[in-house]
């Protein structure tokens, strides 16, 4: 099991955050090129620095080009950036600590970090909700998934995306779309001029 970060840490973490977003904008959009389409996300830098700036460098590095959508649950969500299409593992970095109190909350287009039933076991693997979530957020007595933007342009892409018929397919026994949907390429764009 897994323990806290303690304060120090956490602070080591924090600085660390803020260093690498040193060139990024606050509200960055990111356009995400499928198979099915194009959407575009616009992140909050503000509310989820950690969770933006590890998302940033996955972009910046190409991690989610050839990735899939390796789990998709109509009424739920589409998760990706963890496979290629023969559901080859793509190699991470280290976890992140989990920013899931920071007052957004698993709504319908909101991308949050996927992770294991650790709480800060999240990397490079998102999922996009496809309607409202709340049961995912945080509780006093657990963790949530951590949110850290929205779906701005393009969520009838993640709506037929949702729509795909799904199945077994490499270690996963459901869910899996029977047609793989690819993401081709993901770029940063500009800032957007959310805030709050």
């Amino acid at each position: 099991m897994r323990r806290l970060a303690t304060l120090p840490a956490l602070a080591l973490v924090c600085a660390t955050a803020a260093g690498q977003q040193a060139d990024i904008p606050l509200y960055p959009k990111v356009k995400v090129e499928t198979s099915k389409g194009e959407f575009v996300l616009q992140l909050n830098g503000h509310r989820a620095p950690i969770t933006v700036a590890n998302f940033l460098q996955y972009v910046q590095e190409g991690h989610y080009s050839g990735t899939i959508f390796h789990r998709v649950i109509d009424g739920f969500m589409a998760q990706g950036g963890g496979f290629t299409a023969d559901f080859t593992k793509k190699t991470a970095r280290a976890t992140i600590v989990n920013e899931s109190g920071n007052g957004l909350q698993n709504r319908r287009g909101t991308i949050a970090m996927a992770r294991t039933n650790a709480p800060h076991s999240a990397d490079a693997q998102f999922f996009i909700n496809l309607v409202d979530n709340v049961r995912l957020d945080p509780s006093p007595t657990r963790w949530g998934y951590a949110v850290f933007g929205e779906v701005v342009e393009g969520m009838d892409v993640l709506d037929e995306i949702a729509l795909t018929p799904t199945g077994p397919g490499g270690p996963f026994k459901t869910d899996v779309p029977q047609t793989s949907i690819t993401i081709e390429k993901m770029t940063l764009l500009e800032e957007g001029a959310g805030g709050e």
